[in-house]
C-alpha cells in the first residue's frame, strides 16, 4: 500500500510537484548559466581592463565566494520570508547584476557586479534543493534532485552558448544586460508559480539536534563525504589539461575532452540518481567513487587517443555521486531543517571546490602532475568507509520515509 501512495500521489500534490520541479530545475539552469557564463567574458576582461591572471582569479573567486558564503544567511531568511519571495527576489538580484554591465568603466566596478550576481545566486542551491526535498517524499525525493541537479548543467552548456553568440554580433555589456534581464523575468515566474507549503513543524526536544526521525542523524558524514567528493572533482579537472597536455593535447583536443567530461557528468548526474534509488546510497557511493579511482589510475598510462575515450566514464562517475549525496540530505536531517542542512551542504562542498585547486597545486609544484592525480586518486576512496558509518542510518530513514 506504501509503494502505491508513493508513486501515485494526490491529483493535488502532483501539481504542486509538478511546480516545483518546473521552478527549481528552472532556477537551478539559470543561476549555473550565469556561474559559468564567467568564464566566456574572462578573456574579453582581460583584453580590456589589461588583467594578470591573478586578478582574472580573483574575479571568479570572488562570485564563487559570495555564492558559497551567503547560502546559510539565505537559507535562514526563507525561514522568515518563505522560499517563493527569497528564490524570486534572488534570481532578480542575480539578473540584476548583469544588467548593471553597461555601468562597468573599471576593474573595481566589474568586482562589483559580479558580487551582486554572486549574492543572488547563492539563493538557488539551498531554496530550491529544499523545495524539491519538500514536495516529492521518499526514494522519489532521491530520483527527484537527480533531475534538479542534471538541469544544472543544462545551464552550464546553454548561458555559456548564449553569450558567446551575442558577443560576437554585440558589445559584451549589452551581451551580458540582455541575459541579466532573462533573470528578472524569471524572478516574476517563480514568484507566481512556486508552490506555497505550510511551515513545517518545528523539531522535537528529541530531534532538535537536526537528526530525522528514527534516530538517523549522520549529516556531518554526509557533509565531509561530500567535500572530499567535491575535492576530487575540482582537482581533478583542474590537473587534466597539464596531464593531456604532456600527452601531446593541443588547445582544441584539451577543449574536446573537457566537454567529454562536462558530457559525461551531466549523464552522471541524472542517470546515479536514480540507481542510487534502487541500489541504495551506500552502494551507489562505493561504485561511483571507486569508479572514480580506478579512471583517473588508468588515465595516467594511457595513450592520448585511449585517454580521451575513457574521459566521458570518468565525467558519470566523478559527477554522479553529487546527485545520491544531495538527495541524501533529507533522509538525515528533520523536515524543520532540510533548507538549513542544504546551505550548510551546498557551502562546504562549493567551498571545498575553491580550496581545492589551491591545495594541490602546492602538491603539483612539488609531486608533478601524474603524482598529485595518484594522490587525488587515493584521498576520494576516504568517502568509502565514511559512507559505511551512516550505512544503516541512510537505509532506516529510507524505510521510514
Amino acid at each position: 500500500m506504501s509503494a502505491v501512495t508513493e508513486t501515485a500521489p494526490p491529483e493535488g500534490a502532483r501539481q504542486d510537484e509538478r511546480r516545483a520541479m518546473g521552478v527549481a530545475c528552472g532556477a537551478h539552469a539559470l543561476h549555473d548559466g550565469y556561474t559559468d557564463l564567467i568564464y566566456v567574458m574572462l578573456p574579453i576582461w582581460q583584453a580590456e581592463f589589461g588583467l594578470s591572471y591573478a586578478a582574472i582569479g580573483l574575479l571568479r573567486g570572488m562570485f564563487a565566494g559570495t555564492m558559497a558564503g551567503f547560502q546559510i544567511p539565505s537559507g535562514l531568511l526563507s525561514e522568515r520570508l518563505g522560499t517563493p519571495l527569497v528564490l524570486a527576489a534572488g534570481t532578480a538580484l542575480a539578473g540584476f547584476g548583469y544588467c548593471l554591465a553597461p555601468f562597468v568603466n573599471s576593474y573595481a566596478t566589474l568586482i562589483a557586479i559580479l558580487l551582486v550576481a554572486g549574492l543572488g545566486a547563492s539563493t538557488q542551491h539551498p531554496l530550491a534543493s529544499a523545495l524539491i526535498a519538500r514536495a516529492f517524499a521518499g526514494k522519489r525525493s532521491l530520483a527527484a534532485l537527480g533531475t534538479y541537479n542534471f538541469a544544472g548543467d543544462l545551464g552550464k552548456m546553454a548561458m555559456p552558448a548564449a553569450a558567446s553568440l551575442l558577443v560576437v554580433v554585440l558589445p559584451w555589456r549589452t551581451s551580458l544586460a540582455l541575459l541579466g534581464l532573462i533573470g528578472l523575468i524569471a524572478a516574476v515566474a517563480i514568484l507566481i508559480w512556486t508552490p506555497r507549503y505550510p511551515a513545517e513543524a518545528k523539531a522535537s526536544v528529541a530531534t532538535a539536534g537536526g537528526a530525522a526521525p528514527g534516530g538517523a542523524g549522520g549529516f556531518p558524514v554526509l557533509l565531509s563525504i561530500g567535500v572530499i567528493d567535491s575535492a576530487t572533482r575540482m582537482g581533478f579537472l583542474t590537473f587534466l589539461p597539464f596531464l593531456l597536455t604532456a600527452k601531446g593535447a593541443s588547445l582544441p583536443t584539451v577543449g574536446l575532452a573537457l566537454t567529454l567530461v562536462f558530457v559525461g557528468g551531466a549523464a552522471g548526474k541524472l542517470v546515479c540518481a536514480w540507481i542510487g534509488a534502487r541500489i541504495g546510497v551506500t552502494a551507489t557511493v562505493w561504485l561511483t567513487e571507486g569508479l572514480t579511482a580506478l579512471g583517473i589510475l588508468a588515465l595516467l598510462p594511457l595513450p592520448l587517443e585511449l585517454g580521451l575515450l575513457l574521459l566521458p566514464v570518468i565525467g558519470v562517475a566523478l559527477n554522479g555521486t553529487s546527485s545520491v549525496l544531495y538527495g541524501s540530505v533529507p533522509l538525515l536531517v528533520t523536515p524543520s531543517s532540510r533548507t538549513r542542512a542544504f546551505s550548510v551542504f551546498y557551502t562546504g562542498t562549493i567551498g571545498a571546490g575553491a580550496v581545492a585547486p589551491i591545495l594541490y597545486g602546492f602538491a603539483g609544484d612539488t609531486l608533478g602532475v601524474p603524482t598529485t592525480l595518484m594522490l587525488i586518486a587515493g584521498i576520494v576512496l576516504l568517502t568509502l568507509p565514511l559512507v559505511l558509518v551512516i550505512r544503516g542510518r541512510l537505509a532506516g530513514a529510507a524505510a521510514e520515509a
